[in-house]
């Protein structure tokens, strides 16, 4: 703290006590000194001594003495006035004489003095009237500086002019001092002020541009939370009700925005499963945040969907929030549950594909042996009888087998155009006596429908395997509905079902009014040996083939069913442009040959044995051979004199039976080929086609049957006996 103004004249070690006599008269010297108390002990003992005599009062001295100095003439008298200050002492006050000839008078003196040292004190003596108080004010200026004392001196005035003069030089220098500390303090702190409103000023725009940075920051966010396609929400962190939700989380919930805000999922109804929502806001709460959590949401319509939840909790205007971004994962969950579906039928249709080829082969050899048995003359009827059972056997054998095929995508098809109506007609009175008497079977096909390319024998199957499912949920008697329509697949009907594809479709419709399905058996029905069927009453591959069947064509199956309501499949096979083709009766009045020469290729020894006594027994001459390599050894040593090859398609020892027929053609192009196998891969197929003069048989098959496909592979012009 600075001290006060009194504080300062007080102080007695701030006083300034020098004094400066300006005068030619050296006893005026020497009074003044007498009277300031500046004479030596003498003259204090001889003024004591005096005052007693007289009764006079002496002037008491200072507690500080002044300190007085003497000049003679102006000239020195400023010259000292003016080295005291170059000292850092200067006077605090002057007795100036009025006349000091022959140099400058006490006016000028004084003039000349102020005009430099403006704060000394100034008492001007004199015995005379020289100047006027207007003359003199008029030639030194108007000051509060200049006092007259008239000669002779009352040493009480001049005691008094001096201590009150010094006080108020001392006064006056300490005010100046004070003023230039509070000036200095003043521009200290207005520089304080000053570089305090610059850091404020610069505060204030960092706050302002952080102020518009936050701005456009929230703006950022409203977009992308508004224009997000991800649904998100805002929720209160401590209620969990909704603050504001965008437009994909409308769309998902079909919930409007007006009823949703302020509102919880619990009051929405939009989350089924309440353990994991409590969960879910337990650990927001708890962490702050949550990452992929997997839960369903419920739509207005009573949809689940799937849905991972990530939630962030945040502050937003002071209050507390969780910003809820919900990710639909029902379409991708539905993908993997069809990848692993197909997986699965992959595996179980390479292991199927694999027994049927050896089952096949089997059911060849019987086969074989039986119609040869069966041809023989003299059979007795009981034996005869035996062998009709086996080989009926051997045929539901075959079916099976042929099912397993298909099932696994593996089965040799001869596809071509086909009326699906016709097809479905040509099965009616089959499928009547399929279902029985109970069940009510209608039929309504559609007029002008297009064609579909596919193999007739599967999409009897197809329809077989349905017609004999439903009559399985009607125990007690139904109706059992047949249709076909034309339908044009757009993008909303892909976006729905995930297998659909765009285009225009022949679609069949089976439905009944049976027992119907759970949600839970739905999900199951195409798997491979899944059954809801009794012990003995369903091999659970039925649905599994005709998923196959429509998969190989390039469709899909469409699902519907309820407990109790029954039970809708509809069927989508792409539609052709194509007409129908007829379907050409071969000539089977005689299938003997006329010796001609056959390669017979085989690999398993029993079925090559049986197709060689087969066709020697039917007029042929027939050479056989294990594998491909055995076959060309025949071939060079017969000098390719051969009119039909027969030749399995699949072989050990790396030469495989169309990669021996392409060899054996190129020497002999006009060579007959039949291709047979117990299941192929693409080849005969539409993707990879039976080359020009080459037929297919598909194992098992009946004699007569190989007999016709050598016959109708030579022509007509055979050699008969």
């Amino acid at each position: 703290m600075h001290a006060t103004l009194t504080e300062h004249a007080a102080s007695v070690a701030e006083r300034n006590q020098r004094i400066l006599i300006i005068d030619d008269n050296t006893s005026i010297h020497e009074d003044v000194r007498k009277i300031l108390g500046v004479g030596s002990s003498e003259d204090a003992a001889h003024d004591e001594e005096a005052a007693a005599l007289f009764g006079v009062e002496v002037a008491q001295q200072n507690d500080v003495p002044f300190e007085v100095d003497s000049a003679y003439q102006g000239e020195e008298g400023l010259d000292m006035v003016r080295r005291a200050a170059e000292e850092g002492r200067p006077y605090a006050m002057a007795f100036v004489d009025v006349r000091m000839p022959p140099g400058w008078d006490g006016i000028e003196t004084i003039s000349k003095i102020w005009r430099k040292y403006s704060d000394l004190q100034v008492v001007i003596c004199t015995a005379y009237s020289d100047y006027s108080w207007e003359d003199m004010i008029r030639q030194v200026g108007k000051t509060d500086s200049l006092v007259i004392l008239k000669k002779p001196f009352d040493n009480v005035e001049v005691l008094q002019l001096a201590h009150t003069l010094t006080q108020k030089w001392t006064l006056s220098n300490q005010l100046r001092c004070h003023l230039k500390s509070l000036d200095e303090m003043v521009a200290t702190r207005t520089q304080e002020l000053q570089s305090a409103n610059t850091r404020l000023r610069r505060e204030m725009d960092e706050r302002a541009q952080a102020d518009l940075e936050l701005h456009r920051s929230e703006e950022r966010f409203a977009k992308a939370f508004k224009a997000s396609p991800i649904p998100m929400a805002i929720q209160d962190l401590a209620t969990a009700r909704f603050i504001d939700v965008n437009d994909a989380f409308l769309s998902i919930t079909g919930v409007r925005r007006a009823e949703i805000t302020n509102r919880t999922p619990a009051e929405l109804q939009i989350c089924p499963n309440t353990e994991v929502q409590r969960e879910l806001w337990l650990r927001l709460q708890r962490d702050g945040s949550v990452r992929s959590l997997e839960t369903q949401l419920r739509t207005t319509t009573g949809e689940l969907r799937e849905c991972i939840v990530s939630a962030e909790a945040f502050e937003l205007g002071g209050k507390a929030v969780a910003l809820v971004a919900t990710l639909d994962v029902s379409e991708q969950r539905n993908l993997e549950r069809q990848l692993r579906h197909a997986q699965k039928l992959e595996a179980v249709g390479q292991f199927a594909s694999g027994v049927a080829h050896d089952f096949n082969n089997m059911l060849t050899v019987i086969q074989g042996y039986t119609s040869l048995s069966l041809a023989a003359a003299g059979l007795d009827a009981d034996v005869a009888n035996s062998l009709q059972q086996v080989a009926l056997a051997a045929e539901r054998a075959a079916a099976l087998t042929r099912q397993l095929l298909t099932f696994s995508r593996k089965q040799m098809v001869q596809p071509r155009v086909l009326d699906l109506n016709e097809t479905l007609r040509n099965l009616h009175d089959m499928l009547s006596r399929v279902i029985g008497e109970h069940i009510e079977l209608g039929c309504e096909f559609g007029e002008k429908l297009p064609t579909i390319f596919a193999d007739e024998s599967n999409i009897e199957q197809v329809v077989m395997n349905l017609v004999v499912n439903a009559r399985d949920a009607m125990p007690h008697g139904g109706r059992l509905a047949i249709s076909t329509e034309t339908v044009t697949i757009d993008p909303a009907y892909v976006r729905r079902h995930a297998e659909a594809r765009l285009g225009n479709f022949v679609c069949l419709t089976i439905s009944d009014t049976g027992c119907g399905m759970s949600p839970e058996t739905l999900s199951h029905i195409f798997e491979p040996f899944f059954t809801t069927k009794d012990v003995g009453k369903g091999t659970g591959i039925g649905l599994a083939t005709v998923y196959g069947i429509v998969s190989q064509l390039d469709g899909w199956i469409e699902v519907k069913s309820q407990i109790e309501e029954g039970t809708i499949l509809r069927i989508l096979l792409p539609a052709s442009e194509d007409q129908a083709e007829p379907v050409a009766v071969p000539d089977i009045d005689d299938l003997y040959g006329g010796g001609e020469r056959i390669l017979l290729v085989e690999d398993e020894r029993t079925v090559r044995e049986i197709i060689a006594a087969i066709l020697r027994d039917h007029g042929y001459e027939v050479w056989g051979a294990a594998d491909g390599p055995a076959a060309l050894g025949l071939w060079q040593e017969r000098g390719g004199e051969f009119d039909v090859l027969v030749t399995d398609i699949v072989m050990p020892n790396g030469l495989k039976g169309n990669v021996l027929a392409e060899r054996l053609q190129a020497e002999k192009a006009h060579l007959k080929v039949i291709f047979s196998s117990g299941y192929s891969s693409n080849f005969g197929t539409g993707s990879t086609p039976l080359p020009d003069g080459c037929s297919f048989l598909a194992k098992p098959y009946k004699p007569e049957v190989l007999v016709r496909a050598v016959r109708d592979c030579l022509g007509n012009g055979s050699l008969n006996n």
